[in-house]
């Protein structure tokens, strides 16, 4: 049984960070390429950045210099570094195993 389980949303000011976990199992994690999607309010969910077997990563220009993914295989994690976060930010954060399977997601809002 696969299982994503996000962590580390919140809410914070407009120029903050955060940084997400996802912690996978019932899949060989290092098999996968592992993203990061996002779904804000009355939109479609969208492509953040992804990160491959071999760490080539690839970001969406809408958070690309701001926003980091990384992976370590021996924790079965991938993260989202999230800096100068902007209110547009605001959404639903998911980690999926190339697009296969999808857990429940963590919240990040961005407001002063």
């Amino acid at each position: 049984q696969v299982q994503l389980v996000e962590s580390g949303g919140g809410l914070v000011q407009p120029g903050g960070s955060l940084r997400l976990s996802c912690a996978a199992s019932g899949i060989i994690f290092s098999s996968f390429v592992m993203g990061w999607y996002r779904q804000a309010p009355g939109k479609q969910r969208e492509f953040v950045a992804h990160i491959t077997t071999r760490g080539t990563t690839n970001y969406a220009d809408s958070v690309k210099g701001r926003f980091t993914i990384s992976r370590d295989n021996a924790k079965n994690t991938v993260y989202l570094q999230m800096n100068s976060l902007k209110p547009e930010d605001t959404a639903v954060y998911y980690c999926s195993p190339s697009s296969l399977y999808w857990g429940q997601g963590t919240q990040v809002t961005v407001s002063s």
